[in-house]
């Protein structure tokens, strides 16, 4: 396998033509939450209404699942309501841990995580990072790429992302410096795959996952898909801070030693 970054479109995936790809394999989608109730529910609404058939099991999606981390707002009564699967955490531990939570409880084969804050989730973001995965048994681990819009600005969003995880790849684990989204929540993996990895507890833990499977399957077990634009709420700086120390300590903790 070629040690390099496939991007695809996500345009390329029609939902209908992946469906003989699955070959009886399950499929789950994963939505870690933590006072999301404003959105939560449109992101649901919009997976149930593209892939979701559960009475007859002929979707491209077998569970839906959100994973309530704690929240205060009503984010998992909003989230029952519009028709997934609720796993409410007693406590908040953090992004990783919702997600490591929501592994255990799924039932696929293939697991999609998506972010429970964005505007405009819809049925492409689930098919696209499936696509890699049904369509090649080589494919460890799909990221999600896309543009980000600031303050009405076509771009200028994911701050944590340009000035501390993208410089963090480029000068430490430059084979994979073109991951051009490497803390993206729309991240999709096998089953086995992930329960291989480690998770850590709170936002390090894409940047965790991106650097095991790269060390664990090769850089060219990983692909990103295009979705085209994300629209989410962007935090203020002093929200972001601790973000990008997790994510340095997760890309600091996975610095191995060179032969030599």
């Amino acid at each position: 396998m070629e040690d390099a970054i496939r991007t695809i479109d996500a345009e390329r995936f029609a939902a209908d033509a992946l469906h003989d790809a699955k070959a009886g394999r399950a499929v789950t989608v994963c939505v870690p939450a933590r006072d999301e109730a404003a959105t939560v529910g449109p992101v649901v609404d919009a997976v149930r209404r593209a892939h979701l058939v559960a009475a007859r099991g002929s979707g491209l999606v077998d569970e839906l699942l959100v994973v309530d981390d704690a929240s205060t707002d009503g984010t998992g009564a909003v989230a029952a309501e519009a028709g997934a699967t609720v796993l409410r955490l007693s406590r908040s531990a953090g992004k990783g841990a919702a997600m490591r939570a929501g592994l255990a409880a799924a039932a696929g084969d293939l697991v999609v995580f998506l972010d429970a804050d964005v505007e405009n989730t819809s049925g492409i973001f689930v098919s696209g990072l499936l696509g890699p995965l049904l369509l090649d048994e080589d494919v460890a681990l799909v990221k999600g790429c896309y543009e980000r819009p600031l303050a009405g600005d076509p771009s200028g969003g994911g701050r944590v992302t340009e000035l501390m995880a993208r410089p963090l790849l480029e000068v430490l684990f430059p084979e994979l410096s073109e991951v051009r989204q490497p803390l993206a929540g729309e991240t999709a993996a096998p089953r086995e795959v992930l329960e291989k990895v480690e998770f850590e507890p709170g936002y390090g833990v894409e940047m965790g996952l991106l650097l095991d499977v790269a060390h664990r399957f090769g850089v060219g077990s990983i692909a990103q898909v295009d979705l085209g634009r994300r629209v989410h709420r962007n935090r203020p700086l002093d929200e972001l801070r601790p973000q990008a120390v997790e994510v340095l300590q997760a890309a600091l903790a996975r610095v191995r030693p060179q032969p030599g």
